[in-house]
């Protein structure tokens, strides 16, 4: 009877946010103390029970969700979209905000290779744990294309991007003979495969020492070695890549796509070359790797294998994850968090990562079909 009682009451919001809360504060006790510990405790429970209480006065007033949370899942002529946009062409005008940009810069680097592992994994259902192998290929391509070939930015990275594609069309050949799990297998093998290569082919790569003096983009006269330059730079990129991905979902290749993500069996009966858009998916996938490593390469100025372990590319997976599985604009979202969240809490040094990996579990709980899926369900049933 007792444990049909804590269930009950389990089930409850308050009760359940309340579990959650002292948890969080018995994990954080080692590093702030028992004092701060409960103040955290307490603030926390304060603001859940306010939450609930503007949550009740909302639904009473029967005021709906905007419109414009469905931009997170339908066409980007929103005006979300278009607000986001703009304030993030004034960020950089900002006095002092120089540290900013270059967070978001990366952050939008990251949101490119997120879209592009989303293709594959999100859209497709391949499960793919060595993405940032087509990552480091695209960034050594344009670093020995820019260094030693004499190449400028556009034709290095145009030729980076497709590069990359050829890598892993040529991987798919053999690996798409399996499934599942062992598909995964097979590309995480490929990633430690490489990372190898890069460490022990010296005369190529420079091994850990990594190459240096990678030239920044140039267009005309205008050089983008300035943070706030590279950051519009980046942003056309990442737009670009918005865009293109979104246009190919919607298209019969991208429902091909999923229809091959449902039900693969489903899909080959109606007569869908599953093979074929496996290919393709792949190294559509991997173009933007390639593309975002040539990007990254020109903006550090050096890379290393350092920069490519397989610790990226699970964090490039928990991106597409976190932002929704097969949403374009949730895994821009989900790279935005992974990325800029750290960065909030780069002054508690010592277990910021502990904050992180407990947010992403409590956010998992609650959002299992992660930010954007979540939004566009919620919008649905409104």
């Amino acid at each position: 009877m007792s444990i049909s009682v804590f269930t009950g009451l389990f089930k409850r919001p308050i009760f359940k946010n309340a579990f959650y809360i002292v948890i969080l504060s018995l994990i954080t006790l080692p590093f702030t103390g028992i004092a701060l510990s409960v103040k955290i405790c307490v603030a926390l429970l304060v603001f859940t029970i306010l939450l609930g209480k503007l949550k009740g006065f909302v639904s009473k007033i029967n005021l709906t969700v905007p419109l414009y949370f469905k931009t997170l899942t339908d066409s980007p002529k929103r005006p979300i979209l278009y607000i986001v946009l703009f304030i993030m062409v004034l960020i950089p005008l900002m006095p002092s905000s120089q540290y900013v940009t270059d967070v978001l810069t990366l952050c939008l680097i990251y949101g490119i290779l997120a879209s592009g592992l989303n293709v594959i994994v999100g859209m497709t259902g391949l499960l793919h744990l060595g993405y940032a192998a087509f990552y480091a290929i695209g960034a050594y391509t344009h670093a020995m294309l820019t260094i030693h070939v004499g190449l400028n930015f556009w034709l290095s990275a145009s030729f980076s991007a497709l590069f990359s594609a050829f890598i892993g069309l040529v991987l798919a050949f053999p690996a798409f003979r399996l499934r599942g799990d062992y598909l995964a297998i097979v590309t995480l093998g490929f990633g430690e495969i490489l990372r190898v290569i890069l460490n022990n082919w010296r005369e190529v790569t420079n091994g850990p020492n990594g190459i240096s003096g990678i030239p920044a983009p140039s267009m005309f006269v205008l050089t983008f070695a300035n943070v706030n330059l590279y950051f519009y730079l980046t942003l056309f990129f990442t737009i670009l890549t918005l865009t293109t991905i979104q246009r190919i979902e919607h298209s019969r290749i991208g429902r091909a796509w999923h229809a091959i993500r449902e039900d693969e069996a489903a899909a080959q009966a109606l007569g869908i070359n599953v093979t074929v858009y496996k290919l393709l998916s792949f190294a559509f996938g991997s173009f933007w790797a390639g593309l975002a490593g040539a990007i990254f390469a020109s903006k550090m100025g050096f890379i290393s294998p350092e920069s490519f372990t397989f610790l990226e590319s699970a964090m490039i997976l928990c991106m597409v994850i976190l932002g929704g599985l097969g949403n374009t604009y949730g895994a821009l979202a989900g790279a935005f968090l992974l990325i800029a969240i750290p960065e909030l809490l780069r002054e508690l040094q010592t277990y910021r990562m502990l904050f992180v990996g407990f947010g992403l579990v409590i956010l998992m709980h609650f959002m299992p079909q992660g930010i954007a899926g979540r939004l566009s369900l919620h919008a649905k049933n409104k």
